[in-house]
């Protein structure tokens, strides 16, 4: 079993989502932020989950203010700007640490099974990770792609029985 199911995150209302409920899906996590040049990407984001839902697929946002300071509200406010502005329908967690010591459990594994170009930290806001139905990431995309630009290796892990 892929160590990714035993582990969980606060949802940004507040409760416990352990990842085990994603048991069988694909799965994109993104570290996203509110005032960010790549912040438009929440529509693309939402037009994924939307698309291949049906299919086993979601989409995982976590919020984080690392870079740039670009995610400076809290759980509440992230939450409604994310409903006013991009209507978003997929899961999204509070406010998380890519990077350094504090770096959720969930990012430490992630980064360390898909380092990108430079190394295992994140650079940046919108680095996607893309896990199969096993539960194993399989790729980690840079900021700058965009999330339409993912629907061939989407729909290719949902073709694949892991």
């Amino acid at each position: 079993m892929s160590p990714f199911y035993n582990m969980q995150a606060r949802s940004i209302t507040g409760g416990e989502i352990r990842f085990g409920h994603f048991r069988g899906q694909v799965v994109l996590i993104v570290n996203t932020a509110s005032a960010c040049g790549f912040t438009p990407q929440y529509a693309g984001l939402n037009e994924l989950y939307t698309t291949y839902a049906s299919q086993g697929f979601t989409v995982l946002g976590f919020p984080c203010n690392q870079f740039g300071h670009q995610e400076p509200g809290d759980n509440q406010s992230i939450q409604l700007f994310c409903s006013q502005h991009f209507d978003i329908h997929f899961p999204l967690f509070e406010k998380i640490d890519v990077n350094g010591p504090d770096a959720h459990p969930l990012y430490q594994r992630l980064t360390k099974s898909r380092p990108g170009i430079f190394g295992r930290n994140i650079r940046w806001n919108f680095t996607k990770f893309l896990l199969n139905r096993s539960g194993q990431p399989i790729a980690r995309y840079a900021p700058n792609k965009k999330p339409e630009r993912l629907c061939k290796a989407i729909e290719k892990a949902l073709q694949e029985n892991c």
